[in-house]
């Protein structure tokens, strides 16, 4: 598919139906979230695109998140230590009003389905949901189902393949939280099914999105961090914005969050939006992560329409290629009929995506120094009451709040002049 077919084949949303509103988002302001689980969560993609969603698609909501995923982790714990260590240490300690709860990968032990472990797993997870809901009267938990086994690009292992261990964990943990009042994501479905229509457009490269069949690469962790966030009531829409050009003065028909001044032009128009968010950086994060696989992922699944849609709309216009340039520079030329379509900034190389980027660039910085901090200081040398310890890690907690602050206000939107200018 080439660029422009991308951009133009995105399905065009009608602006009352694009978006949920914020008082739907299940984060508020001042909440604390600690993404607890294995080394999935460890490896902080799909983390780290869920924390850029949040302070890039609502910049006014204060929320500090905290990655606490140890490899090998199962429900009795691992090389953090046991549950009861990693629950008190790494969870309940940061006082968080949100907890996410990622387990059972490690918990089958790639084997298939079978009574003793299914009993290991189920009351170990009751024992961690409980232990927090004690220790925290109040928290909400998000049971996140076991993320998928790669045993579509692959043959099998054994008969029914290891996936359906996984599948057979989920399918408690639905109950489980229908019972407890949990909210339960599904990230094991979409996952399979990307991976399916992955392998229809090019088997070879949908083998490299769990490249070792457990761990999802950058570009997988987009469909995960969707799933979250749409079990969380994330808005689709980063801004929608309709004008008609017709007659030769441009009106806005339509607009959702975001301010539109200025308007004005007969042939060329223009004005001057001010956005209430920022999109994902997906035209950074292709370049960033994996070459073609972010694109790759984006053609086989549907995050872009799910939770990065920003479409311009433009009715009108005399036949011809215009140029759309935002603050002076252009950053694509679509004909009339692909205007009037709808295109997706949210894809394209703007200022916007890059303000973006720089929001995620520090969220890795203040998850790296959180990780500093935890594993090379608090949790190895806990034993040695060395002096320079505390302080050490005081020092570390000071340079990542300023990194979120840092962050916080980065994310903040600006106002950009767009123009479309006719190309002779």
């Amino acid at each position: 598919m080439s660029h422009r077919r991308l951009l133009v084949g995105i399905a065009w949303l009608a602006c009352e139906g694009i978006a949920l509103s914020q008082s739907g988002f299940q984060l508020r302001n001042g909440d604390r979230v600690v993404f607890y689980g294995d080394s999935i969560t460890e490896q902080q993609h799909y983390t780290q695109i869920v924390e850029t969603y949040v302070a890039t698609r609502y910049p006014r909501l204060d929320v500090t998140f905290i990655n606490s995923g140890w490899g090998g982790d199962t429900v009795k714990g691992g090389g953090g230590g046991s549950v009861d260590l990693r629950l008190q240490r790494d969870v309940i300690s940061y006082h968080p009003t949100l907890v996410t709860i990622m387990l059972g990968m490690n918990d089958g032990s790639y084997q298939p389905e079978n009574e003793t472990a299914d009993k290991v797993y189920f009351d170990g997870y009751r024992h961690i949901v409980s232990s927090i809901q004690s220790a925290l009267p109040g928290i909400r938990i998000t049971a996140i189902e076991p993320s998928a086994y790669d045993d579509v690009t692959r043959p099998q292992d054994f008969p029914g393949g290891y996936n359906e261990t996984l599948v057979s964990f989920s399918k408690w943990l639905k109950n489980f939280g229908a019972q407890t009042g949990l909210t339960v994501v599904d990230m094991n479905t979409p996952v399979v099914d990307t991976l399916k229509k992955a392998t229809q457009l090019d088997a070879e490269k949908a083998q490299q999105l769990l490249p070792d069949r457990v761990h999802p690469g950058f570009a997988m962790s987009l469909v995960m961090a969707e799933a979250l966030l749409k079990a969380w009531g994330g808005r689709r829409a980063v801004t929608a914005v309709t004008i008609d050009a017709s007659e030769g003065k441009p009106k806005v028909v339509s607009s959702q969050y975001t301010q539109i001044s200025d308007l004005g032009g007969n042939g060329a128009i223009h004005w001057t939006e001010k956005d209430d968010a920022l999109p994902l950086p997906f035209a950074q994060w292709s370049r960033m992560w994996g070459g073609e696989l972010t694109p790759f992922v984006l053609k086989s699944a549907d995050v872009t329409n799910e939770i990065n849609s920003e479409p311009l709309q433009v009715n009108g216009l005399k036949n011809g290629v215009y140029a759309l340039k935002v603050d002076g520079n252009t950053i694509g030329t679509f004909n009339n009929d692909e205007l009037a379509h709808g295109v997706n900034l949210a894809i394209l190389d703007t200022p916007m995506s890059k303000q973006a980027k720089e929001v995620y660039d520090l969220i890795a910085e203040h998850c790296d120094v959180h990780y500093f901090r935890w594993r090379t200081v608090e949790v190895p040398l806990a034993n040695y009451n060395l002096t320079a310890a505390q302080p050490t890690m005081e020092n570390a907690d000071s340079l990542e709040k300023e990194l979120m602050q840092k962050r916080s206000t980065i994310a903040q939107p600006k106002s950009h002049v767009f123009a479309l200018v006719p190309i002779s």
